[in-house]
């Protein structure tokens, strides 16, 4: 059951041959494997109010815990309303690099919608116990991220089919969760905090335009108009990239501004990756999957994603050792 859990969350699939047990098939349903974008916002704003002097060990747990039920919600429901859209199809990409939960027959529609319910009731308990604490801004963050979220979506915002996706996911996972994490543990957020939440954020929207990448064709044909889709493939792609490249020279802008310590310049040990990707991004994607890819057809966003968790990581590893030094 470990072995599976394990393998679910670093390739979104069970191991070959496997039957989902418990664990392993809720972390499917709700895409645990893109979750550990959620757990390095939380890390990044937990640290930024750390390091001044806010430590609260169980208020973060609670904070991580929200927000991880918040991004399955938002995973649970694309699914669900993809599919009621039309969206989602066995021919389309989501229902190809991973299990989807309903077209694959692993849970029902009115399943999953209890469990949207059960996990959003439980945010609403924890939110509301937040604001007792910090006051109404802890609810103008929980009610930005559900707007955002569900109307990535949802008709008639539906801001993924206005090439508005890649924006939303910067704001949620940037200034939303970094910033609102920072602000429940300080109780308050400065411009250099804000401005400190959009390195990661930036990240994150590179992610979501690696699957939009992806799905380009897919989306051309539906009339989905993601960012590539507006832009055309090969700008789409070269955007990706020099955002990419914007990631690093922005956290060098944001360290001499103050607003991040010098330690987040470890970030820079991720070059040697960010040239394999860049490298990557300019060949053209294989007809085939390569030898042990889990999540074919998808090319762009995996490729992505694995420079994000290295980023991610050194970019914790700097804050740390910046506490460490203010110890």
């Amino acid at each position: 059951m470990i072995r599976q859990a394990w393998t679910v969350l670093r390739t979104c699939n069970l191991p070959v041959g496997a039957r989902p047990d418990p664990i392993s098939k809720w972390l499917i349903i709700t895409r645990a494997c893109v979750m550990s974008m959620t757990v390095i916002s939380v890390l990044i704003g937990a640290l930024l109010a750390w390091d001044r002097g806010f430590i609260d060990l169980g208020l973060t747990l609670l904070v991580l815990m929200g927000l991880l039920l918040a991004h399955a919600v938002n995973n649970m429901a694309n699914d669900l309303i993809d599919l009621k859209e039309g969206v989602d199809t066995p021919d389309y990409p989501r229902a190809n690099y991973a299990p989807h939960p309903i077209l694959s027959g692993l849970v029902s529609k009115q399943t999953l919608l209890h469990a949207i319910l059960i996990a959003n009731g439980i945010d609403v308990v924890l939110a509301l116990y937040l604001f007792t604490l910090r006051g109404w801004p802890v609810l103008a963050f929980a009610l930005a991220g559900l707007f955002l979220s569900l109307g990535y979506v949802l008709p008639p915002l539906s801001f993924k089919r206005r090439g508005l996706g890649e924006l939303v996911a910067l704001v949620v996972w940037g200034p939303l969760m970094i910033g609102g994490t920072a602000y429940v543990l300080a109780g308050e957020i400065d411009w250099r905090m804000w401005l400190a939440t959009l390195p990661y954020g930036l990240m994150v929207a590179i992610v979501l335009l690696g699957k939009h990448l992806d799905k380009y064709d897919v989306d051309k044909a539906k009339g989905i108009n993601t960012l590539p889709v507006l832009l055309g493939f090969d700008r789409a792609r070269n955007l990706t990239a020099g955002l990419m490249v914007l990631m690093y020279v922005l956290v060098v802008v944001l360290v001499i501004l103050h607003a991040l310590p010098a330690w987040t310049l470890l970030v820079f040990l991720s070059l040697p990756r960010l040239r394999t990707v860049l490298r990557m991004y300019r060949q053209p994607r294989p007809t085939e999957p390569p030898a042990d890819w889990p999540v074919w057809p998808l090319w762009y966003v995996a490729i992505a994603m694995w420079l994000n968790r290295l980023v991610g990581g050194l970019f914790i590893l700097g804050l740390l050792m910046q506490l460490l030094v203010h110890l």
